[in-house]
Protein backbone atom coordinates (compact mmCIF):
# COMPACT_ATOMS: atom_id res chain seq x y z
CA UNK A 1 0.00 0.00 0.00
CA UNK A 2 1.35 3.37 -0.86
CA UNK A 3 2.71 5.20 2.40
CA UNK A 4 1.02 8.64 1.23
CA UNK A 5 -2.36 6.38 0.72
CA UNK A 6 -2.13 5.79 4.21
CA UNK A 7 -1.41 8.34 6.27
CA UNK A 8 -4.64 9.81 4.18
CA UNK A 9 -6.50 7.27 5.96
CA UNK A 10 -5.11 7.86 8.92
CA UNK A 11 -5.36 11.91 8.79
CA UNK A 12 -7.63 12.97 6.32
CA UNK A 13 -5.25 15.91 5.49
CA UNK A 14 -1.42 16.52 4.89
CA UNK A 15 1.20 18.78 6.09
CA UNK A 16 3.90 18.49 9.10
CA UNK A 17 2.14 21.37 10.84
CA UNK A 18 -1.82 20.12 10.26
CA UNK A 19 -1.08 16.65 11.46
CA UNK A 20 0.96 17.76 13.99
CA UNK A 21 -1.80 20.51 15.68
CA UNK A 22 -4.34 17.69 15.43
CA UNK A 23 -2.12 14.89 17.22
CA UNK A 24 -1.47 17.74 19.86
CA UNK A 25 -5.62 18.68 20.05
CA UNK A 26 -6.54 14.82 20.22
CA UNK A 27 -3.64 14.28 23.17
CA UNK A 28 -5.75 16.98 24.90
CA UNK A 29 -1.83 19.19 24.97
CA UNK A 30 -3.33 22.31 23.79
CA UNK A 31 -0.78 24.49 25.77
CA UNK A 32 1.40 23.37 23.09
CA UNK A 33 -0.15 25.57 20.59
CA UNK A 34 0.48 28.47 23.25
CA UNK A 35 -1.67 29.82 25.63
CA UNK A 36 -2.27 33.60 24.52
CA UNK A 37 -3.04 34.67 20.95
CA UNK A 38 0.36 36.21 20.82
CA UNK A 39 2.05 32.62 21.81
CA UNK A 40 -0.24 31.16 19.62
CA UNK A 41 0.68 33.50 16.51
CA UNK A 42 4.60 33.01 17.47
CA UNK A 43 4.54 28.97 17.79
CA UNK A 44 2.48 29.19 14.19
CA UNK A 45 5.24 31.42 12.86
CA UNK A 46 8.23 28.99 13.79
CA UNK A 47 6.38 26.03 12.87
CA UNK A 48 6.07 27.91 9.15
CA UNK A 49 9.82 28.56 9.53
CA UNK A 50 10.46 24.81 10.04
CA UNK A 51 8.35 24.02 6.97
CA UNK A 52 9.84 26.36 4.70
CA UNK A 53 13.55 27.42 6.13
CA UNK A 54 14.83 24.32 7.87
CA UNK A 55 13.30 21.46 5.73
CA UNK A 56 13.94 23.87 2.67
CA UNK A 57 17.46 24.09 3.28
CA UNK A 58 19.75 22.74 0.64
CA UNK A 59 23.15 23.85 1.68
CA UNK A 60 25.10 24.26 4.43
CA UNK A 61 25.39 28.26 4.25
CA UNK A 62 21.05 27.44 4.01
CA UNK A 63 21.96 26.04 7.89
CA UNK A 64 24.21 28.81 8.76
CA UNK A 65 21.25 31.52 8.17
CA UNK A 66 19.05 29.35 10.17
CA UNK A 67 21.14 29.16 13.10
CA UNK A 68 22.07 32.74 12.96
CA UNK A 69 17.99 33.54 13.03
CA UNK A 70 17.78 31.18 15.80
CA UNK A 71 20.48 32.07 17.61
CA UNK A 72 19.68 36.00 17.69
CA UNK A 73 16.14 34.65 18.57
CA UNK A 74 16.82 32.73 21.55
CA UNK A 75 19.54 35.34 23.09
CA UNK A 76 16.76 36.00 25.59
CA UNK A 77 14.40 33.02 25.75
CA UNK A 78 14.41 29.79 26.78
CA UNK A 79 12.03 28.32 24.52
CA UNK A 80 11.02 29.59 20.53
CA UNK A 81 7.85 31.43 22.29
CA UNK A 82 9.43 32.74 25.20
CA UNK A 83 9.14 31.32 28.67
CA UNK A 84 6.67 28.33 27.15
CA UNK A 85 7.83 24.95 25.82
CA UNK A 86 5.52 24.17 22.41
CA UNK A 87 5.23 22.39 19.14
CA UNK A 88 7.39 24.52 17.69
CA UNK A 89 10.58 23.50 20.12
CA UNK A 90 9.60 19.82 19.22
CA UNK A 91 9.27 20.07 15.17
CA UNK A 92 12.62 22.41 15.27
CA UNK A 93 14.46 20.00 17.34
CA UNK A 94 13.52 17.12 14.74
CA UNK A 95 14.06 19.46 11.93
CA UNK A 96 17.97 20.39 13.41
CA UNK A 97 18.87 17.04 15.06
CA UNK A 98 20.59 15.99 11.68
CA UNK A 99 22.56 19.29 11.14
CA UNK A 100 25.93 17.70 12.07
CA UNK A 101 27.57 20.79 14.05
CA UNK A 102 31.09 21.43 14.45
CA UNK A 103 32.47 21.81 18.06
CA UNK A 104 33.47 25.60 16.56
CA UNK A 105 30.09 25.76 15.64
CA UNK A 106 28.39 24.59 18.87
CA UNK A 107 30.22 26.98 20.44
CA UNK A 108 29.85 30.05 17.92
CA UNK A 109 26.30 29.52 18.23
CA UNK A 110 25.39 29.43 22.18
CA UNK A 111 22.12 29.89 22.23
CA UNK A 112 21.22 27.50 20.13
CA UNK A 113 23.32 24.84 21.72
CA UNK A 114 22.02 26.03 25.22
CA UNK A 115 18.17 25.34 23.58
CA UNK A 116 18.96 22.08 21.59
CA UNK A 117 20.28 20.60 24.57
CA UNK A 118 17.25 21.87 26.59
CA UNK A 119 14.91 20.46 24.28
CA UNK A 120 17.12 17.08 23.70
CA UNK A 121 16.58 16.69 27.49
CA UNK A 122 12.97 17.87 28.05
CA UNK A 123 10.89 14.20 28.83
CA UNK A 124 9.85 12.60 26.07
CA UNK A 125 11.25 14.52 23.20
CA UNK A 126 14.47 13.09 21.98
CA UNK A 127 13.09 8.97 21.56
CA UNK A 128 14.80 7.36 19.72
CA UNK A 129 17.36 10.17 18.16
CA UNK A 130 21.19 9.87 19.56
CA UNK A 131 22.10 12.34 21.96
CA UNK A 132 24.21 15.42 20.97
CA UNK A 133 26.87 16.22 22.63
CA UNK A 134 28.00 19.59 23.65
CA UNK A 135 31.10 20.41 25.77
CA UNK A 136 30.82 22.05 28.72
CA UNK A 137 33.83 24.35 28.86
CA UNK A 138 34.73 26.03 25.68
CA UNK A 139 37.82 25.44 23.31
CA UNK A 140 37.81 27.98 21.70
CA UNK A 141 37.61 31.87 22.99
CA UNK A 142 36.35 35.06 20.74
CA UNK A 143 39.98 36.24 21.37
CA UNK A 144 42.85 36.10 18.41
Amino acid sequence: MNELFSITLLFPFLGLMTIAAHLVKQAKKDQLLGSTAEEKAVVQQWLEYRVTRVDGRSSKDDTRIILKDLNTHLEDKVYLAGNIFTLADILMYYGLHHADLTVQEKEEYLNVSRWFNHIQHYPGVRQHLSNVVFIKNRLYTNAH
